[in-house]
Formats: structure tokens, C-alpha cells, sequence
């Protein structure tokens, strides 16, 4: 159960602090005081869209935090085990959202995303808005409240699961017949591709090779004429070259080293790059009698390369990227070689998810068939209690013959006749306002009283009724209060007081500012604004009486 709630700083509210007690309460208000603000901080606190609009102006940021006590929800203790958010028995649930749009969640006082928080209060809180029942035309909302009553969550993900399983295989096939066209002829394409780079041999070792030979060979005559003339310079018959340049040096050095001893270690160096250069003059000669200008190899090489090149531009990539195109088409080739045992192990899995859907499909929709003759009873015995005697409720399903799809095989209209004699016709198309209020109504507390969410918050869901009718509401949400802790947003009177607690909004002004506050209200406040409700601006001592008297009447 929701123990408390504190808000700081949203919309027109500054600082807030409630202890929530069990069983039903209301909350009450002038028009535009701001009730639905509470309803809105725990839809924030538990995830909801917040934005910087939220934040009371002239305030940094809004806070919420909500805690709850978990003794009773094995489910929720369980989730913040899994999740290693637990702390004892209590969980604490808070939200910041900044002036600048930026937000952040908070379990237990560890940081968390809002997927978390959503799904935290998914098992904590329910809340109804005061429009919901305009969701109640929708077909696939009628569907999701049918499988609510007939409490088919886990029937519902069986068939959901076989489906989107069939859908994946089905895409799988579809794609594989695609590629495959009649078989050989993607399996033909592959080959001769693949036989392509094959002969051309794209490796990046041989690429290397092949570009260092064709530059060698097609620049042959450039490095012989230019070895000839290093060759030259270095050790030819001209006085001026290395070689003899450097034996004049030995000389020399050789005859200052009778003189000065200290020369030794530079005349070893001489006789170094003496013996250096006749290396060098070895491996040069070698070098140039090797190259051989041979045009046959050299058109040879050229084809090689052009060829490659051709190929790197037929499959868009660098010539560097033919090795790894050689590589996907080996992997396709073997795929669509083996396409056709995989088509067949495909269909077969098929067939089997195809079997396991309908099996599936079949029982939730026997499941639903005996809920939707339950659910037309119930609503059609709470439709007279709301004031529509002689009205009958029916949830009509029929069974389509389709491919598997994630919510099975039915489709469901809620059907309604307001008047004895009259036929039953799809709600959307009969309804009136205040009628479709009351089905909401009637339909909600049918299929809520199955739901094990601890706390309900219903938001003005009570619009579009009054009188006789709206105690009768007041009641039958004071009866779920008994089994649950329910918060009711309320302009009704007779609602009100049915409760057993009663908390009071309303606005403050001052000069530059305007405020909401919110209090708990004693039996002399309670009978003070329920005369407020029944009166409006003049209260009068007849209207409080009749006040104490609807309070002593429902609310005892």
C-alpha cells in the first residue's frame, strides 16, 4: 500500500506532505484547485512523461517521492530482488524533474531508469484517468479488458510468444525463397563470382607482390641507367670518385698518424666506410645485372592487376576488399548450396509453431468465451444498480480465420441496449455521455475487483453522473477501498462521502504568487466541504445538516 507521498515544486503546488491511510480515499476541491495534481505526481514518481513544464515557476526543479509498504506484494519484492533494488519490506520511489527538462529516477535511493520505475509501479499502482472511458470504444481496448477479467496474462504471452515466433519464421522463409529464386541460379551466380577471384587470387600478400614487380619492371631501364651512374659516381675511373677520394684519405691519415696518435680512432672509421663502400658497390652490381627488362612478364603483370581492378570496381569495393568479398561469397555459396535442406527444416518448424499458436489460440479462446458470458452478466446486474434498469450488457466475440497474429484468433465488441426490448448494439455507436459513463463504471468494477494491484486511482472517472447513481458509485468504490487502498479525484457529493478518509485541495493567493495546499480533513472538516459540494457558495444551516447527514449515512 502507498504509505505516503511529498511533492515539492509541482505546478502550483509548493510543498506537500501525506500520509495515506487504507481503504478509500477522496480527494476534494473547488474547480481549478488542483486535484489532479496528486494524480500527477504519482504518475511521475512512477514514470510518467515529465517535462520542464511540470516545475512550479521560479523553482529549480520538482521532487517527488512516494513510499510503499511491501509486506503483502511478494511480486513487487521479488521484482526488487531481481533487479537488486530491495531494501527490507519498504520501497521508496522518487523522481526530479529540472527546469531545464532534464529528469531522473530513483528506487530505494539508487539511481534508475524510468523503464524501471514504470514497471515498479506497474505492480504498485493502477491509475484511471477521468477520460478513460472514451478508451472503452476502442476494440483492442475491449479485447485488453476482457483478457483483464479473465485473467489471461499467461495465455496471452503463450500465444503472443507462438506468434511473433510463426512471423519470424515465415520472414526467414520468404527472405530465403527470395534470394534462392528457383535454387540454382543464385547457387550458378555465386559459383562463377566466386571462380572469378578465385583465378585472380586477391590475397593482400600476392597483391603486394604483384604491384612491387610491375613497378620494378616498368621502371627497368630507369634503375639500370640509374645504378650505372651510382656505380659511377661511387667507385669509376674519375679522380673525383667515393672510392678514390676515400683511399687519398687512408693515405693521408695514415701519414698524420705517425705524428699524433690520437688519429688512430679516426683513421679506423676511414677504413670502416672503406670496407662499407665496397659492400655497397657489390650488392649495387648484383642488383643491376638481376633486373632484366622482360615485356612479356611485364604485360603479364599488367593483365594481373587489370584484371583485379576490374573486379574491385564490378563489386565497389578497393582492391584491398577482394579478399573479404571472396570470403562472403564462400559463406553465401554455402548457404544457398544448403538452402534447400534449410527451406525444408524451416516449413517443418513452421508447421510445428503453427500447431502450438492454435493450440494456444484455442484455449484462451475458450478462456474468453466463458469470461465474456461472465463479464455481460456482472455488467448487465450493475448496469441496473447504476440506474439503467432494463439495460443488458453483451460481450460478443468471433472467432477470424487468419494467420497467427499476437493477440489469437478473436475479436471482441462490447454490445449495450439501455432499454428493455431494444436489441443490443456495438457501444460506440449507441452510447450517450452519461450512459458510457456508467458502463465504464460498471465495467471497471467488474474486472478491477480480479486485478491484484494494491492501490487504484481514479480521476474524476465519476463525471457525467449524479444522484441516486452517484451514491451507488460512491458505494461500490468504498467496497473495493475494503479489499484495496483506492484514491478517488471527486466533484461528487455522494462519492465523497463514502470514503473513509478525505483529504481537501485548494489554492492560496497572494500578492505575487498562487498556491495549492492539500489537508486531511476531521469529521467537522469533512461535513464542511461536503456542504461546500452540496451548496456551492452559500451555506446555509440546512445545507450542513443535509452535509452531516449524507456523511453519517454513507460514510459510517
Amino acid at each position: 500500500m502507498l504509505q505516503s507521498l511529498s511533492i515539492r515544486d509541482l505546478a502550483v503546488v509548493g510543498r506537500v506532505d501525506l500520509s495515506i491511510a487504507t481503504g478509500m480515499s477522496v480527494i476534494t476541491g473547488e474547480t481549478g484547485a488542483g486535484k489532479s495534481i496528486l494524480v500527477d505526481a504519482l504518475s511521475l514518481v512512477g514514470g510518467g512523461r515529465g517535462d520542464s513544464g511540470a516545475v512550479r515557476t521560479g523553482a529549480e526543479r520538482t521532487e517527488i517521492a512516494a513510499e510503499f509498504d511491501l509486506s503483502q506484494l511478494p511480486a513487487a519484492r521479488q521484482w526488487l530482488l531481481d533487479q537488486a533494488l530491495d531494501d527490507d519490506r519498504n520501497c521508496l520511489l522518487r523522481r526530479v524533474v529540472r527546469a531545464d527538462g532534464g529528469s531522473r529516477g530513483f528506487i530505494n535511493g539508487r539511481a534508475a531508469t524510468l523503464l524501471q520505475l514504470r514497471e515498479l509501479a506497474g505492480l504498485l499502482v493502477e491509475i484511471h484517468g477521468q477520460h478513460e472511458h472514451q478508451a472503452l470504444l476502442s476494440r483492442s481496448h475491449q479485447l485488453d479488458l476482457l483478457d483483464q477479467y479473465a485473467q489471461n496474462r499467461e495465455s496471452c504471452q503463450q500465444v503472443s510468444a507462438a506468434a511473433s515466433r510463426w512471423r519470424q519464421l515465415t520472414a526467414e522463409i520468404d527472405a530465403l525463397r527470395r534470394n534462392n529464386r528457383d535454387g540454382s541460379d543464385l547457387v550458378d551466380f555465386l559459383s562463377h563470382a566466386l571462380g572469378e577471384l578465385n583465378q585472380a587470387d586477391p590475397r593482400p600478400e600476392r597483391l603486394a607482390e604483384l604491384e612491387q614487380d610491375h613497378r620494378r619492371l616498368a621502371h627497368a631501364g630507369e634503375l639500370i641507367e640509374g645504378l650505372s651512374r651510382l656505380e659511377e659516381s661511387l667507385a669509376g675511373d674519375d679522380g673525383a670518385s667515393v672510392e678514390r677520394q676515400i683511399g687519398q684519405a687512408q693515405h693521408e691519415i695514415g701519414r698524420l698518424l705517425a705524428f699524433d696518435s690520437e688519429l688512430g680512432e679516426a683513421a679506423a672509421l676511414i677504413d670502416s666506410a672503406s670496407v662499407q663502400l665496397s659492400e655497397a658497390m657489390s650488392l649495387l652490381r648484383r642488383r643491376r645485372e638481376a633486373i632484366d627488362l622482360d615485356p612479356a612478364r611485364l604485360a603479364e603483370l599488367e593483365r594481373d592487376l587489370g584484371r583485379l581492378h576490374a573486379l574491385a570496381r564490378k563489386h565497389r569495393v578497393g582492391m584491398d576488399g577482394l579478399d573479404g568479398v571472396r570470403a562472403d561469397l564462400q559463406t553465401r555459396l554455402a548457404s544457398a548450396q544448403g538452402a534447400g535442406a534449410r527451406l525444408d527444416e524451416l516449413e517443418r518448424e513452421q508447421a510445428q509453431c503453427l500447431r502450438e499458436y492454435q493450440a494456444a489460440a484455442r484455449v484462451l479462446g475458450q478462456r474468453r468465451t466463458a469470461a465474456a458470458q461472465r463479464l455481460s452478466t456482472q455488467v448487465t446486474l450493475l448496469m441496473q444498480e447504476l440506474g439503467m434498469a432494463g439495460g443488458s450488457f453483451v460481450c460478443s466475440l468471433e472467432s477470424k480465420a487468419a494467420d497467427p497474429t499476437p493477440n489469437g484468433d478473436d475479436e471482441v465488441e462490447f454490445l449495450v441496449t439501455a432499454n428493455p426490448g431494444m436489441p443490443p448494439r456495438p457501444l460506440r455507436k449507441v452510447a450517450s455521455g452519461g450512459e458510457l459513463a456508467r458502463i465504464s463504471l460498471a465495467i471497471k468494477v467488474a474486472t478491477i475487483a480480479l486485478d491484484d494491484t494494491p492501490v487504484l486511482v481514479f480521476d474524476e472517472v465519476d463525471s457525467g453522473i449524479g444522484g441516486a447513481v452517484a451514491e451507488i458509485v460512491g458505494r461500490k468504490l468504498r467496497q473495493l477501498g475494503q479489499r484495496r487502498q483506492v484514491l478517488c479525484v471527486t466533484h461528487l457529493p455522494q462519492v465523497a462521502a463514502c470514503a473513509h478518509h478525505q483529504y481537501r485541495v485548494s489554492k492560496l493567493k497572494s500578492e505575487d504568487r498562487t498556491e495549492s495546499q492539500v489537508e486531511a480533513l476531521d469529521d467537522a472538516g469533512r461535513v464542511a466541504e461536503l456542504a461546500r459540494m452540496l451548496g456551492g457558495v452559500d451555506i446555509t444551516a440546512a445545507t450542513t445538516a443535509a452535509a452531516a447527514d449524507l456523511l453519517q449515512r454513507l460514510g459510517a
